[in-house]
């Protein structure tokens, strides 16, 4: 962990000398100052860590999600959260009785901040591989997106990762029999990444969709319907909201955890846990939030 006086002089960094700093340092904790992360204490409040569905556990803070997949012969992990966040994530897979050291592979959903900052410890923590799509493992390596980002401008710096694996579109990773597919869902940004497996209780067993974020934010100044560094924006939400709708979901889960109200649902039991009909609101209420986005956007040109 950073001395407080090294926390203090990130703090007061403009934002390409904190980039500079965690990439130097390749520290697991760089605290953002709440004028560069205004939801980044609430986001970051600590969670204990619990069961979602057979082996599929949740190990974030409360606002960022981290998911823990575990087998016999190693774990996965899905997002890290802030990069303040990996004390945390590590505490809560102590917590349910995991080793760290047996998380054997750690995968993105997108590359901001909020949920790829914490990767970089977590990968020295625990040694495992990191794979990624092409654009989010560029953005990884270099802790810091570029300019096809809808929000470029506006993004905290990270620790950046290492030897991260550029996976392809419908690959499966596994690591032991745990089986994991990737689906390239970009639009929040150019390398999003949803991802889906099974997971079983006894006799039971679910689909799980991780669907990544899909809604049309960014810095001012960015428009989806306009823009020459992501021309395709749009084109992209369509066809990764397409494939969203096409995948087998039983349980929905997403990276803030609020919008899929996993903790309501968690409160309730297994009967909200499981609800294939939430998979395919999520869709609709995605799809109809670019639209109105574009709208508003041709309407005010």
């Amino acid at each position: 962990m950073l001395s407080r006086a090294v926390v203090a002089a990130l703090a007061a960094a403009p934002l390409a000398n904190v980039a500079l700093s965690a990439q130097v340092l390749d520290t697991i904790r760089v605290d953002y100052p709440p004028s560069r992360c205004a939801n980044c204490a609430v986001w970051n409040a600590p969670q204990k860590p619990f069961r979602i569905f057979g082996n599929t556990y949740y190990v974030g803070p409360q606002g960022l999600a981290s998911i823990l997949i575990t087998s016999n012969r190693g774990h996965v992990l899905i997002d890290g959260a802030l990069p303040m966040s990996a004390p945390s994530i590590i505490a809560n897979i102590k917590a349910l009785g995991f080793r760290v050291e047996d998380v054997k592979l750690i995968l993105n959903s997108h590359a901001h901040s909020d949920h790829a900052g914490g990767i970089a410890a977590l990968q020295a923590a625990s040694g495992a591989r990191v794979a990624a799509s092409e654009w989010s493992a560029k953005t990884l390596e270099q802790g810091e997106s570029d300019r096809r980002d809808p929000q470029f401008g506006i993004l905290n710096p990270y620790p950046p990762v290492h030897d991260v694996r550029v996976i392809h579109d419908g690959e499966t990773l596994r690591v032991g029999p745990l089986a994991l597919t990737a689906h390239f869902t970009p639009g929040h940004t150019p390398g999003g990444t949803s991802w889906t497996w099974r997971s079983c209780e006894g006799a039971k067993c679910v689909n799980v969709l991780y669907a990544d974020s899909q809604t049309a934010v960014s810095a001012d100044g960015f428009y989806f319907t306009l823009s020459t560094a992501y021309p395709d924006a749009l084109a992209d939400f369509a066809r990764g909201l397409a494939t969203l709708e096409r995948l087998p979901c039983d349980v929905l889960l997403t990276p803030h955890p609020g919008a899929s109200r996993l903790f309501e649902r968690v409160a309730v039991g297994d009967t909200a846990v499981v609800n294939p009909r939430l998979c395919k609101e999520f869709v609709a209420d995605a799809r109809k939030g670019v639209a109105e986005r574009a709208a508003k956007e041709r309407a005010n040109r």
